[in-house]
């Protein structure tokens, strides 16, 4: 597992995350750095995770790098106390203000929706404006959730999803939830939304290149996974697109890892396809 996750998981580390980002900045990639350990137990892991943030923040002020951060809430103690976690996200929001960056709350499964929005909500409500969110594609639910955020015009990341979701409230059927995804897309922009195109798959590529061709760079950028469709990434950003790279660091990059697997097999065909193109790259 670990020579299988290693290209796609900067470190244990947090100098480790801070040596990769320094990388992709020096392709003309920016990046989000997300600190592994989502769904803590008690309030000192919790804690101890907004620490880690901190951390990161003040590394990339001092630094200079060009990223943010992308924090998923069940990491700051949604599932252990939702005052807790609106505590210490706030703190995290109001600390990258104060530092000039943003922060993208990350989307989990279906049974936190609810309450990650309503967080969101709040902050907004607050006055922050350094501050997004992600929606998932292939929830029924989303197009509603576009509606209901309109009046924010919010930072969006738009992804299909990864989560197993059973089919009453997820599209199941590969073509849907592309086809959702373009109709999302579609309408976060028409609601002036800035969004995050988070896709590896070239069909949707294709369909949101066609839409950015006439928008500032400004009102939207590609990400992708560090590790994952590099030689695509760098054609995106050699064709002038901001592209940004996700980078996880951590010491739970084993959960990690075999999360992502278990919750998206489809994920192991695309990791297996670009280890195998580094084989025969180095062959």
């Amino acid at each position: 597992m670990r020579r299988v996750s290693a290209p796609y998981i900067a470190g244990p580390t947090l100098d480790d995350a801070r040596r990769t980002v320094v990388s992709l900045n020096a392709e003309g990639k920016r990046a989000t750095i997300d600190v592994l350990g989502e769904e803590v137990h008690s309030e000192a892991e919790a804690q101890a995770i907004a620490a880690a943030y901190a951390d990161v923040l003040a590394a990339i002020a001092t630094d200079g790098l060009d990223a943010n951060v992308s924090v998923k809430l069940t990491g700051l103690g949604l599932k252990v106390d939702v005052d807790l976690c609106r505590s210490l996200l706030e703190t995290l929001v109001r600390d990258a203000a104060a530092r000039g960056s943003f922060v993208r709350i990350d989307m989990e499964d279906a049974s936190c929706v609810d309450d990650t929005l309503a967080l969101y909500r709040s902050l907004r409500a607050a006055g922050l404006e350094n501050v997004g969110i992600v929606l998932q594609a292939y929830l029924k639910r989303t197009h509603t959730d576009i509606a209901d955020l309109r009046d924010l015009r919010p930072s969006v990341r738009l992804c299909k999803g990864i989560y197993v979701e059973p089919s009453s409230i997820a599209f199941q059927d590969h073509e849907v939830v592309r086809r959702s995804f373009v109709s999302c897309l579609d309408t976060l922009f028409e609601g002036g939304s800035r969004v995050a195109i988070a896709t590896h798959d070239e069909s949707l590529l294709g369909e949101s290149l066609a839409r950015v061709a006439s928008l500032a760079h400004g009102a939207y950028e590609f990400q992708m996974l560090l590790g994952v469709r590099e030689s695509r990434a760098g054609e995106l950003v050699a064709a002038g697109h901001p592209l940004r790279v996700y980078v996880p660091y951590g010491q739970r990059w084993y959960e990690y890892s075999l999360r992502r697997l278990q919750e998206n097999p489809q994920m192991a065909g695309v990791i297996a396809r670009a280890t195998l193109a580094r084989a025969i790259g180095r062959s």
